[in-house]
């Protein structure tokens, strides 16, 4: 996969394979006319031919990396490639490591749940948002209760004011046939998730 091409002073210009050539360009690899660069500190050493910049590049014994192809100009830096797609990757597996361990929780309610019920699954949610979970809260409307909708909107209404320190609406409140849900994700510097109340019954339950 990886042959390395020595080159004065020591130092090495990373070869891609073939397979790899298609997703990052570096070094003569690289096609625009004009690019902007930056150095290995990000900073900026302004636009330049793609020559200019790997004779920079080749001087520090690094190589040149398109690191945003779509930009006008291009952003090239002047990195170990090696070193810039051990990064690349390491920050891609970190991603998906989050996402795996994040759920998507469901907490209902009823336009009718009780005051104490309300409290827990309240706290639920809570609970959940501070684990790093987002929560799809919902409010089932059933029978006469679809002619009084004011009342689960208000439900709801009070759970997004008590939760506003948590929680950040992403989706809602709207009304999907006879639920009306709000989907929320964790807010960055939320308080502390409350203690799971003793005998407090699963997400879900009505």
């Amino acid at each position: 996969m990886w042959l390395a091409r020595a080159i004065l002073g020591g130092g090495f210009i990373a070869e891609r394979s073939f397979r790899q050539a298609d997703r990052i360009r570096i070094n003569d690899r690289i096609r625009a006319r004009e690019i902007r660069v930056v150095d290995e500190d990000g900073g900026q050493l302004g636009v330049m031919p793609p020559f200019e910049a790997i004779k920079l590049a080749k001087e520090r014994g690094l190589d040149l990396v398109e690191i945003s192809p779509t930009a006008d100009p291009p952003v090239c830096k002047i990195t170990d490639y090696g070193k810039y797609l051990y990064q690349t990757n390491k920050k891609a597996h970190e991603q998906r490591k989050h996402q795996k361990g994040s759920q998507l929780k469901e907490v209902k309610f009823r336009p009718a749940t009780a005051e104490h019920d309300f409290q827990v699954r309240k706290n639920q949610i809570i609970r959940f948002l501070g684990e790093g979970h987002k929560v799809k809260a919902m409010i089932f409307h059933r029978g006469r209760e679809m002619a009084h909708q004011e009342v689960g909107r208000a439900k709801m209404h009070r759970l997004l004011g008590e939760i506003a320190d948590h929680a950040l609406v992403e989706i809602g409140p709207r009304m999907e046939a006879n639920v009306l849900m709000a989907l929320l994700a964790p807010k960055r510097g939320g308080g502390a998730p409350p203690a799971k109340p003793a005998g407090a019954p699963a997400a879900g339950q009505a």
